[in-house]
């Protein structure tokens, strides 16, 4: 009777997951975790144990949790820095996206024995990387302002944009609707710098906050031609933010706001829901399959990610760090399994198997990373921290990472 009671009220829904997501953060404090990584466990127990179950509104506020993330992690990604970095970007982001996707793909096709296009779905969603994840520990630990963090970020950005691609390319439905989202979505990004200073100028700083409107409504706005067109709404906030992080890099206070309400707010829905995919009796009936993805997951990215971060100069600590966080996954990793299972491209052991494989490739690594290889420059000065990671010029005219020991 108490348990229908609470689960027939809205605000004692929104009580249990917000106790949950405090809990979170105690926990995380105590003892020196991510609290992204957290919250996903409270997600895993609450929906096991405790009965946890998402509604239309937890959703609504999940996705747009991911999103703003999202957009928030394009946003750190400044233009100045991102052409500083760009070779290592382009590289360490590409291949981080190729070998997985192609390990994945073979492992389930020819050693699991799942059909091709199944098979296919695997491939990318275990090539992606955790944008939301990765930024929620930069800005726990202060590296989202070192040279280091801003390039992570960018080859975040790059992996995740083959893992869309891919997806795009290899199940795309071609009609007008997704003519009309990519042309709305190109006259957006080429004004969006334009027209956020024109509303910070005229009527920016104010106790309504009309530029965080402002930005709420392109997003939304984008999010649904997106999601009209069969795509999702991340990929539009993601390139959103990374065309006006130039703006953000000069109204820091912008910023701060933005990610006051992401974290307070939305990130406990999107991080706890994650956790909630997680089947503790699926878990225990597909364990060896679930390892073997994860594995081959992780030693994809290792075998792509380690070696390249090395041949520019990454120092040893840094390109373990570097290699741990690009095996992370999550929130275009779970897209990618339920665009499967809603087309019927995967079944739900399938979808469970990988989503499970997702969620544990956000913590393994992470935690992994946070434990032991966790830069020194994110406890050093700025000023240290940048002079860690300088371009230099080769003798081909390029630029390539350079860090002290």
């Amino acid at each position: 009777m108490l348990e229908q009671l609470i689960a027939q009220n809205v605000w004692f829904v929104a009580a249990a997951w917000m106790g949950l997501a405090l809990l979170a953060s105690l926990v995380s404090i105590r003892l020196g975790v991510s609290v992204a990584l957290i919250k996903i466990g409270m997600g895993v127990i609450g929906g096991n144990l405790l009965g946890f179950q998402t509604t239309p509104w937890i959703d609504f506020l999940a996705t747009f949790g991911s999103g703003l993330l999202t957009f928030l992690a394009g946003a750190e990604i400044e233009p100045e820095a991102l052409r500083r970095h760009l070779k290592p970007t382009l590289v360490i982001g590409t291949i981080a996206f190729l070998l997985p996707f192609l390990g994945a793909w073979q492992f389930t096709q020819h050693i699991a024995g799942w059909e091709l296009h199944a098979a296919w779905i695997a491939g990318i969603a275990l090539s992606t990387t955790s944008v939301a994840v990765v930024y929620a520990v930069m800005v726990e630990t202060g590296l989202n302002t070192t040279e280091i963090g801003k390039l992570i970020l960018a080859a975040c950005f790059v992996n995740d944009f083959g893992t869309v691609l891919a997806l795009g390319v290899l199940f795309a439905n071609f009609n007008g609707y997704l003519a009309l989202f990519v042309a709305v979505l190109a006259v957006s990004l080429y004004f969006m710098p334009r027209w956020t200073r024109f509303v910070i100028k005229n009527v920016g700083n104010r106790v309504s906050e009309p530029e965080i409107k402002f930005i709420f409504f392109m997003l939304f706005l984008l999010g649904g031609f997106a999601t009209t067109a069969k795509s999702e709404a991340v990929l539009p906030a993601y390139l959103v933010g990374l065309v006006i992080a130039g703006v953000f890099a000069r109204d820091k206070l912008l910023v701060n706001r933005m990610r006051s309400i992401a974290f307070a707010l939305l990130t406990p829905f999107y991080f706890l829901k994650a956790g909630l995919y997680v089947s503790l009796p699926a878990v225990v009936s597909g364990f060896v399959l679930i390892v073997a993805l994860l594995l081959v997951k992780m030693l994809a990215k290792a075998i792509g990610v380690w070696p390249t971060a090395r041949v520019f100069r990454f120092p040893l600590r840094e390109a373990n760090y570097t290699t741990l966080l690009m095996s992370t996954g999550l929130t275009f990793g779970t897209i990618s399994a339920l665009f499967g299972l809603t087309n019927k491209i995967i079944d739900q052991t399938q979808y469970t198997i990988l989503v499970t494989v997702v969620i544990l490739s956000a913590v393994v690594p992470t935690l992994i990373a946070q434990s032991f290889f966790r830069p020194e420059v994110a406890e050093r000065g700025v000023e240290e921290t940048e002079a860690a990671l300088e371009p230099v010029p080769t003798g081909h005219g390029t630029s390539r990472a350079v860090a002290t020991e």
